[in-house]
């Protein structure tokens, strides 16, 4: 069963030295953006310099280093979903030597009253994806990390904000109304693509995590409205947030 996929005991055959030589040590810090519209503005906006590239058979993912008060910081833009923005980090870090990461992006609202004008810091998420089991031991949720350092540089910005839990999904036409009832009934504020893959890939590899999320389309209604999505996207002060988080992670 997939639940059973961690292997702990024995050595990955593939490496990402396999694909991109010996490791490098170029920043301490990653910012991780899914937005084209964010990621075109910040190299418009800041110094940079391309870094690296992940590869794939289906092009190329730039890999930039900015250069912000004096200060390197990585960025790119991820692939959507658990598997590829997992595989993402592991290459990102391989070749940059960033260890820790500065992930945000849109959700799906599951709680509109918990949620609304604020962001989502997740605590735990749901692990409904595929790639957290290859990375970590079966269970149903997965503590993220840097929850408690996110939570707290809000607080100091005075930015407004909700803590709990949020669901993983791979399967964005499953999301079912028994599926986001189960979840509602859990505690769930949000549903994303994406973190609880990339939170068991951290974890695997000693990596931290720092995450929040804007919830855009509503799924807490009786119909599906996809309205506010753009919004939750593309907004650049959500970058600006992430980069607030990367400055204070930087020794």
């Amino acid at each position: 069963m997939i639940i059973n996929s961690f292997d702990p005991e024995s050595q990955a055959i593939i490496s990402p030295g396999d694909f991109y030589g010996e490791a490098r040590q170029l920043c301490d810090v990653c910012i991780v953006t899914f937005s084209h519209v964010i990621f075109s503005h910040v190299l418009e906006t800041f110094p940079n310099e391309k870094a690296a590239e992940i590869h794939a058979c289906n092009g190329y993912t730039p890999i930039y280093l900015l250069t912000v008060d004096g200060r390197k910081i990585g960025f790119y833009l991820s692939h959507i979903g658990a598997a590829g923005a997992g595989t993402d980090v592991i290459e990102c870090q391989h070749m940059t030597g960033a260890t820790k990461f500065v992930m945000f992006g849109s959700a799906g609202n599951l709680n509109r009253e918990a949620t609304a004008g604020k962001f989502v810091v997740p605590a735990e998420a749901y692990r409904d994806e595929g790639m957290s089991y290859h990375y970590a031991p079966p269970a149903d949720y997965i503590g993220i990390t840097g929850s408690e350092t996110v939570a707290r540089v809000f607080e100091e910005l005075k930015m407004p904000y909700v803590r709990g839990r949020v669901w993983t999904t791979d399967a964005l036409y499953r999301e079912t109304k028994n599926q986001v009832a189960q979840r509602q009934q859990e505690g769930c504020l949000a549903v994303d693509m994406e973190l609880a893959g990339v939170q068991a890939v951290c974890s695997f590899h000693g990596f931290s995590l720092y995450d929040f999320l804007i919830t855009g389309d509503v799924l807490d209604a009786e119909e599906y409205s996809p309205e506010g999505l753009r919004e939750a996207n593309h907004t650049l002060k959500h970058f600006y947030l992430a980069l607030e988080i990367a400055k204070r992670l930087i020794q």
